[in-house]
């Protein structure tokens, strides 16, 4: 686009002064090219700080409504971390595309949830044209955070961000116990608190984990997770009286009773500090480490370890892949569920195991299944994911489709396994079972795996 376009662009918006001094400099930073570039970044902060005039005029002019930055925000995401409720309208109203997802796969309909901005939400949901059959999202799945690792190596820049007044803790007892309060409802939610709140316990230099910043914008809002030194558990309930510190799963269910935005947040830190926890030596030589990258990588203390040259997954947090499958018969009208002998009474769930050594995920459920029922399987559909962190498994949920009926269970695996009826499925999804049976809670990717079975076309 040459000059005289963009001039007849601006001119009838109010920009031709401001065109005319860019244009007048000999700095390639004023080119037309760079002149877009800064008018768009003009959009997102008109976006993000609800200047709807101003954004109406920009994507009326030579500003593409749908732009992205590095991070493929967009500028309706910037009202929607916002909830900029009459910038989301106006652009939703010029076309912009609701289901465009940024680099970390969120729609502004996903931020504008994680941040409460309810009318904001509801707005987008409406226009939402997203199918039911997209992609399930599973409790623990949804991490808002930009986890922006290429800072974990910047200590000072750690620093800084520890202390800025925006910054948030999520708080660990020394234990491991998260902080929590009510939220909503029956939902729980993360206590979080400030650098200066938490300044005499940071003093002692206590664990700390970088989870991430609020946007792709290295100046936005940080967030770091941090484990309290023994001791020190009141200084946090004195400024947050209505906290208390949650025990984890499976002795308490309170950890499944977040909200779901902060679920996503409380996986990533719970599984790095048991995580740090746990793995305090170094698993090649023995020796001493030290936290480094921000939390996310340990450092042997001996210098002649080999763990020193080349990537090793023994400096770096584990993830421990696991299966869960829902097994359909070959006639598609039955699943087959199990219970083992620590299940709640009546409860039934999907067959799931641990992936092993050189296992793909097809072998792997192809095995398990036919370990703890006798039942083979022929076809596998992926279906979606579910950290688990407790303390860091990754439940990949598959759909298995058996090749034979005939079940032949290990005792030693199961308590109980059976073949169960779509209608009598759907009895037990809605707690209405004659029998009493139920399966796991919505949280939980089993029901997820049950449900999206449960609610196919007969056909399909």
């Amino acid at each position: 686009m040459n000059s005289k376009v963009l001039t007849k662009v601006f001119a009838s918006r109010g920009f031709y002064l401001r065109f005319i001094t860019r244009m007048s400099s000999s700095s390639p930073a004023d080119k037309p090219d760079n002149l877009i570039e800064q008018l768009t970044n003009k959009l997102f902060d008109s976006a993000a700080i609800g200047n709807v005039e101003e954004v109406k005029s920009l994507v009326a002019g030579a500003v593409a409504k749908d732009a992205k930055n590095e991070r493929g925000w967009t500028a309706l995401m910037f009202a929607a971390r916002n909830g900029q409720l009459p910038v989301i309208q106006a652009l939703v109203e010029k076309g912009c595309d609701v289901n465009i997802m940024n680099a970390s796969g969120q729609t502004a309909l996903d931020i504008a949830s994680f941040w409460n901005h309810t009318d904001s939400a509801t707005y987008l949901q409406k226009h939402s044209t997203h199918s039911p059959f997209d992609q399930a999202v599973n409790y623990y799945s949804q991490n808002p955070l930009y986890r922006a690792s290429d800072l974990r190596k910047n200590s000072e820049w750690l620093e800084d961000a520890m202390r800025k007044d925006s910054t948030k803790f999520v708080i660990f007892s020394s234990d491991l116990r998260p902080l929590f309060t009510k939220g909503e409802g029956k939902k729980l939610k993360l206590v979080t608190l400030t650098y200066a709140q938490l300044s005499a316990c940071l003093a002692k230099k206590p664990e700390v984990v970088f989870l991430g910043l609020e946007t792709w914008d290295p100046h936005s809002s940080a967030w770091f997770a941090v484990r309290l030194p023994a001791g020190d558990e009141g200084l946090c309930k004195e400024c947050q009286p209505q906290g208390y510190f949650a025990e984890l799963f499976p002795r308490s269910r309170d950890v499944m009773m977040l909200e779901e935005a902060q679920a996503g947040i409380f996986a990533e830190a719970n599984s790095l500090m048991q995580w740090l926890d746990r793995y305090r030596f170094c698993a090649t030589c023995g020796s001493s480490t030290r936290i480094a990258d921000g939390g996310y990588k340990r450092v042997c203390d001996d210098k002649e370890c080999r763990s020193h040259q080349g990537v090793h997954n023994t400096c770096y947090p584990r993830v421990d892949p696991s299966l869960i499958m829902l097994v359909v018969s070959p006639d598609s009208k039955r699943c087959l569920l199990g219970r083992g002998a620590r299940f709640p009474p009546k409860m039934f769930s999907c067959l799931a195991g641990y992936m092993e050594p050189g296992e793909c995920i097809e072998d792997t459920c192809r095995r398990e299944v036919q370990e703890e029922s006798g039942v083979k399987v022929g076809r596998v559909e992926y279906h979606s994911s579910q950290p688990w962190p407790f303390p860091a498994t990754l439940m990949l949920g598959c759909i298995a489709h058996a090749r034979t009926e005939e079940i032949q269970m290990d005792p030693e695996e199961l308590e109980d396994v059976r073949w169960f009826s779509k209608p009598e499925v759907t009895q037990m999804l809605a707690g209405q079972h004659p029998d009493g049976l139920f399966v796991p809670p919505p949280t939980a990717i089993a029901t997820q795996l049950i449900l999206s079975w449960a609610t196919r076309s007969a056909n399909l």
